[in-house]
């Protein structure tokens, strides 16, 4: 795999704080991160998508989380 770019690092360093919860789109968007930057780690197998249910003002909304995957750590620990 090519080394990754700035923007790829700070968005698995991102991930990776997140810890388990992962992050939504909307966060991610507000730093800077647009889906298709989320889509080419999700691709290369650095981060996965899982649709949740969360409860917004009493009701529940369906959201996608993004997460760091093990291969997205040990890529960002490569480069270190």
């Amino acid at each position: 795999m090519t080394p990754l770019s700035i923007e790829k690092r700070r968005a698995l360093a991102m991930l990776a704080a997140s810890g388990r919860d992962g992050a939504t789109q909307a966060l991610l968007s507000a730093h800077g991160f647009d889906a298709s930057l989320i889509a080419e780690l999700v691709n290369h197998g650095l981060a996965s998508l899982m649709a949740e249910k969360v409860s917004a003002d009493g009701k529940l909304i369906a959201v996608v989380k993004a997460r760091i995957t093990d291969a997205g750590r040990d890529a960002v620990a490569d480069e270190s």
